[in-house]
């Protein structure tokens, strides 16, 4: 099992397009992680030599964990230069009522004034659902698509001084941004959604084996498209010289090579100042997190939270406070 663990930490350098099989193995990373833990108390208990490996394991790989599962959180005073953003997938506020809950829209609208972000990054956006969200007096709305219009938003109480996309070809998932001028500085928001790899939450149904290498190989195309837009997404913000966060659904896991190309040596916010699992997808027997927002190194992370109670869509909503950090 340590030995196999190991293995596993390599998995996140891998690119998908050269090791399509192997890339969908980050997903049990967690797994590994878990099981090689069991070991460590169990040859801890027995006082067998063994535990020296396992612990050795567990301390190379203890920052796979910490992407997985955070023991306490953080919370520090809010202070006047704070600021809050949101990100969160809508699935077009239900407009074709995969869920029977009714006022779904009323529902989203109501919490994001509850939670009164100060810049809001919607995945799935839809101008079907005649949503408005108050006090947003700047906004960047990018609709798109021939059979299904679908869009991402980005709503700001800071003015927006620029905007863009970035374009993902052959495919109706896109990334925009927004320069914000924030007090005395200016800085750039991205809302990311990448490659669907088109797998549903509801997994009741029996799974035999052609449906599942249908699966695997849905999968390993999709994580070999997420590649090549993580590769433009990571061109592109470096060309940009402000501070940086970017927001939004990677459609992958937090041990992924697309995760780990687009955020470099960016802070995931969930890390820095999360608790628990930070589940983020609807996944009924696995706490998926595949939604971040990720802020550079000039900010300081002073909470996260994630909302899994809230469901409303099959992504949960997910908050920071950042503040910018003063250059002396």
């Amino acid at each position: 099992m340590a030995v196999l663990t190991i293995v596993a930490y390599l998995l996140p350098f891998l690119a998908p397009k050269m090791f399509p099989f192997l890339s969908v193995l980050t997903l049990i990373l967690p797994l590994m992680l878990i099981l090689n833990l069991i070991f460590l108390f169990y040859w801890l208990l027995q006082l067998k030599k063994q535990v020296l490996l396992s612990a050795f394991v567990f301390l190379i790989g203890i920052t796979f964990f910490n992407k997985f599962y955070k023991f306490s959180g953080k919370d520090l005073i809010v202070e006047e230069n704070d600021f809050t953003v949101m990100s969160y997938n809508v699935r077009l506020f239900n407009v074709f009522e995969w869920m029977s809950k009714q006022n779904i829209t009323e529902d989203i609208v109501d919490f994001v004034a509850s939670q009164n972000p100060d810049v809001l990054c919607i995945q799935e956006y839809s101008t079907s659902a005649d949503v408005k969200f108050e006090g947003y007096k700047y906004k960047y709305i990018l609709m798109q698509g021939d059979n299904i219009r679908t869009g991402q938003a980005i709503f700001s109480k800071f003015p927006i001084i620029e905007k863009g996309e970035i374009d993902f070809p052959g495919s109706d998932n896109n990334v925009i941004f927004a320069d914000i001028k924030m007090r005395r500085d200016t800085i750039r928001v991205y809302s990311i959604h990448l490659q669907s790899t088109k797998i549903s939450p509801d997994i009741h149904e029996k799974i035999d084996e052609a449906k599942s290498k249908k699966i695997f190989r849905r999968m390993s195309e999709a994580f070999a498209e997420q590649q090549s837009q993580s590769e433009l997404i990571k061109e592109h913000k470096t060309d940009c010289h402000y501070p940086k966060i970017i927001c939004g659904d990677m459609n992958n896991s937090a041990f992924s090579y697309v995760y780990r190309n687009i955020k470099g040596n960016m802070k995931d916010t969930f890390e820095e100042a999360g608790e628990g699992f930070g589940k983020t997808y609807d996944y009924e027997f696995y706490p998926a997190r595949i939604d971040y927002i990720l802020a550079d190194k000039q900010f300081e992370v002073k909470n996260f939270k994630n909302f899994d109670n809230f469901v409303n869509s099959d992504h949960f909503p997910i908050t920071t406070r950042l503040a910018l950090k003063v250059e002396e």
